[in-house]
């Protein structure tokens, strides 16, 4: 590290990439954390979320119908530390959920608000001061997922999946949910908004297919994904303008929003470039997927060359996003991993299990190892050294 602050100095590289160098030399080197847990409340946890206005509380839902908010922060620095529940809803709650929770989101904006929902066909929104639900929105079916834009300015919009086939819009302004995407032939699994774009809204169904809406425009979506890029005809037994080979449950859009990666149940993840529509035929190599519910799927930002971090059974598979290429297996969990999500503002990871712990995934520790450097960077630096023997 000082030897790399030393070609800063001299001008070799710039703040930019030395930040960028060290961020990506943190994101490779994740690990099981063994200085620091989260406090065991809840049976199955079934989806997570750090809040992004400050970085500091992670919110968990959980099988039982449970909800719950820790304090993820520790300052100083302990030798070890249990991230402390903050509050929680359970099941015995009157205003808590019935059934399992699925998804849970913080409001992009502060942590006044938190939003869930469950397979008892509600969706809430929480005021976490309270612990009481300001808003509740009912539906014919249960919900396999939600998502608000981490990015909106013009709207205050939740997409919701349902067992049915339609997307619906829910309006946090005047509480109405009657907008409706229309399109799917079978259950939705999954919704997800644009990093880049506030109107630019993905679906993923049990039809297999993968869809891109301009919300703005309800009528028709803007493309159909097709994993074969149009290549096959009608004299092929395989369907056309499929996204994989079965039910579709995982989206994320990269940090820059220029791609989408989905996850099948045919044990593939395709990486889409979003302008065009086409798949790039990244090969990830098999990716178990045996869950047949949401599959929340997370990815880094800022580093190099950027990781998708994928639940997988009972470990989370890492791969470059863009060249496909396996970088670790995370094991630690002893069942099925459901959820992960990544903290960017440490380069921490955060996983959720079936075997009822939130594990802690943290960059290793290691004072000799170097940032690092890409290609520009490393044809300006030799080996030479001043150290005499």
């Amino acid at each position: 590290m000082l030897k790399f602050l030393n070609y800063q100095e001299r001008g070799i590289v710039s703040s930019l990439e030395l930040m960028r160098a060290e961020i990506t030399r943190r994101i490779y080197s994740l690990e099981l954390s063994k200085t620091r847990d989260v406090q065991r409340i809840q049976s199955a946890v079934n989806c997570l979320d750090i809040d992004p206005a400050e970085g500091k509380y992670l919110l968990s839902g959980g099988a039982d119908s449970g909800i719950a908010i820790y304090d993820i922060e520790c300052k100083p620095a302990p030798s070890s530390f249990t991230c402390p529940l903050v509050c929680s809803v359970n099941r015995s709650n009157s205003v808590a959920h019935k059934y399992s929770v699925e998804t849970v989101q913080w409001y992009p904006h502060d942590t006044g608000m938190f939003t869930s929902s469950a397979m008892d066909n509600i969706l809430k929104v929480w005021d976490t001061n309270t612990l009481k639900p300001a808003e509740s929105f009912r539906f014919d079916k249960p919900v396999y997922c939600h998502h608000m834009s981490q990015i909106a300015t013009k709207h205050c919009l939740i997409s919701v999946a349902t067992a049915s086939s339609l997307v619906t819009l829910c309006d946090l302004r005047n509480g109405s949910s009657t907008h409706t995407l229309k399109g799917h032939k079978g259950s939705v699994m999954a919704v997800q908004w644009s990093s880049k774009e506030e109107y630019l809204l993905a679906t993923a169904s049990k039809d297999n297919r993968v869809m891109l809406w301009d919300v703005r425009k309800s009528k028709a979506s803007l493309m159909v994904l097709d994993q074969h890029n149009g290549e096959k005809g009608a004299t092929t037994t395989e369907a056309v303008s499929t996204a994989h080979n079965g039910y579709v449950t995982g989206l994320c859009f990269t940090s820059d929003g220029l791609h989408l990666l989905t996850c099948g149940s045919d044990d593939r993840l395709r990486l889409w470039d979003v302008v065009t529509g086409r798949n790039t035929l990244v090969n990830y190599g098999k990716v178990i997927n045996d869950t047949r519910r949401n599959l929340k799927m997370s990815v880094s930002c800022d580093a190099s060359d950027d990781l998708v971090f994928v639940p997988s059974s009972g470990e989370i598979c890492v791969f470059e996003i863009h060249s496909g290429r396996p970088v670790v297996n995370l094991t630690g969990h002893y069942s099925r991993v459901n959820a992960c999500t990544f903290h960017p503002l440490f380069q921490e990871l955060y996983s959720g299990s079936n075997d009822s712990s939130i594990l802690i995934w943290e960059p290793e520790v290691c004072r000799d190892q170097q940032p690092a450097m890409n290609k520009k960077e490393q044809k300006y630096v030799d080996n030479w050294s001043s150290d005499e023997d």
